[in-house]
């Protein structure tokens, strides 16, 4: 069963500047198909918090991809490339077909002014500088490829790949979609069989029977989220899921049935209106409090 890992660089992202929205793609897009997300790094631009993050994924279960996002433009502070040839111990060269489109930049900066200067370029050919033995995974129209470097075999095998990708999550989404997905993620992994439930209990209501539940099918994963109504979702193979489901189905019909179930209900009705009366109670004192700013 192949897994997943993620790093995720940026400082910006630890600085609380730019929201990570990466890795809930990654996560939705792997549970789509079977691939089970087994952690998210978010760390520093800096090649020791790099290093050790790729380190501690690659030590976990193989076959494993494991994905990262951000770091690799042409500020100083762009390191992935480099962070990642080092943990891997492989060396930076210069890729073909990313040169060419940075030959393109640099052209078209000269031609709107810009001083092209020795250092203005190879700061610019900084993402042209991938770890050797790296392929391209590109997608169309996009100007920026991921880069995929496979270890022992890679993750087709019973080893590893180490995915490059940018941050940007336009790109990376599409990449992800168009590149990462079909060519290391799609039909590697039986695709999970997912019900859900809803019920208006507390989830102490139903914890022994979710135990009862995740001991006769341990291989069903089961989260249990609150709302308005509460969501109880199962996930894994089709006969144990939809087992679950009956037994989890049949706890809540009888809930419902019950006086104590009844009595539940109306309390946490009573509880909600109760809310709804204090929030329209605010909101009126604001609407008030504006009219007399106002006269």
């Amino acid at each position: 069963m192949l897994a997943a890992s993620m790093v995720v660089v940026g400082d910006e992202i630890l600085g609380g500047y730019v929201p990570d929205t990466n890795s809930q793609l990654v996560a939705r897009r792997l549970q789509e198909h079977g691939v089970e997300l087994s952690c998210v790094h978010v760390v520093a631009d800096d090649l020791a918090a790099i290093d050790e993050a790729l380190q501690t994924e690659l030590s976990r279960p193989r076959p494993r991809v494991v994905l990262t996002s951000g770091g690799i433009g042409s500020t100083p502070d762009d390191l992935t490339y480099e962070a990642v040839a080092e943990s891997l111990g492989l060396e930076l060269v210069e890729d073909p077909t990313i040169a060419a489109r940075i030959e393109q930049a640099v052209v078209w900066s000269r031609e709107h002014g810009l001083e092209v200067t020795d250092a203005f370029r190879w700061h610019l050919a900084r993402m042209a500088r991938i770890p050797a033995g790296s392929r391209l995974l590109e997608r169309d129209g996009g100007w920026s490829p991921g880069v995929a470097v496979d270890i022992d075999g890679g993750s087709d095998a019973d080893g590893a790949t180490v995915v490059v990708l940018p941050g940007v999550p336009t790109e990376f989404e599409a990449l992800l979609d168009e590149a990462v997905v079909p060519r290391l993620v799609a039909g590697r992994n039986p695709r999970p069989h997912v019900r859900e439930l809803t019920h208006h209990y507390p989830e102490s209501a139903l914890n022994l029977v979710f135990a009862e539940v995740l001991e006769r099918h341990p291989e069903v994963k089961l989260g249990s989220y609150p709302g308005r109504p509460m969501l109880v979702r199962l996930r894994g193979p089709h006969d144990p899921v939809e087992a679950a489901t009956e037994r989890i189905a049949d706890a809540i019909a009888q809930l419902d049935d019950s006086d104590a179930g009844r009595s539940i209900a109306a309390a946490r009705a009573a509880r909600s209106a109760a809310r709804e009366q204090a929030r329209d109670r605010a909101q009126a004192h604001i609407r008030a409090a504006a009219s007399e700013e106002d006269a």
